[in-house]
């Protein structure tokens, strides 16, 4: 098994490193945190056999992408971002529409993807992710409010 090397596309004011193997309908692998696109290594190569395009960036902030740094740039990091960064990728590929996977934190970026660029989603796979709708309150307020500053969400949210 051999992880291909990457190829980079402009996407949303990213330089963003994107994974890819074999033809026919995309399949786009989003990964969870702290994780990387290395982490479908097994399922690239699977998905490729099968007879698909499997697609696995580095998504914003991760690996061979990178992203805005600084405290400053934390808002940068939204929903809205990383589901553009997506679309802005499939543009840059020549790719109207993909089948969206994510695992972990990509669950929450393909299961958004379905309803912020629809015309762009072909079906959605969440490993392990349902669907949540945002609820009436701050995700990670909640999750301080139940779990307290050690949950590693949370702990993760301290720049730094």
């Amino acid at each position: 098994m051999s992880f291909p090397e990457p190829r980079y596309v402009k996407t949303n004011g990213l330089n963003m490193a994107v994974y890819e193997q074999g033809q026919g309908t995309p399949v786009v692998l989003c990964h969870g945190f702290p994780e990387l696109a290395y982490s479908w290594r097994h399922q690239i190569p699977a998905i490729a056999a099968a007879g698909f395009h499997a697609i696995a960036p580095d998504q914003r902030g991760y690996g061979n992408t990178g992203g805005p740094r600084g405290q400053d740039a934390i808002p940068l990091y939204d929903i809205a971002h990383l589901t553009d960064d997506m679309a802005g990728m499939l543009d840059a590929l020549g790719i109207d529409k993909a089948i969206f996977c994510g695992h972990d934190w990509g669950g929450m970026v393909v299961w958004q993807m379905a309803l912020r660029h629809p015309d762009r989603v072909a079906g959605v796979i969440g490993v392990n992710t349902p669907y949540m709708p945002r609820g009436n309150f701050d995700p990670i307020a909640g999750m301080r409010h139940l779990y307290g500053e050690d949950m590693y969400i949370v702990f993760f949210q301290k720049y730094g």
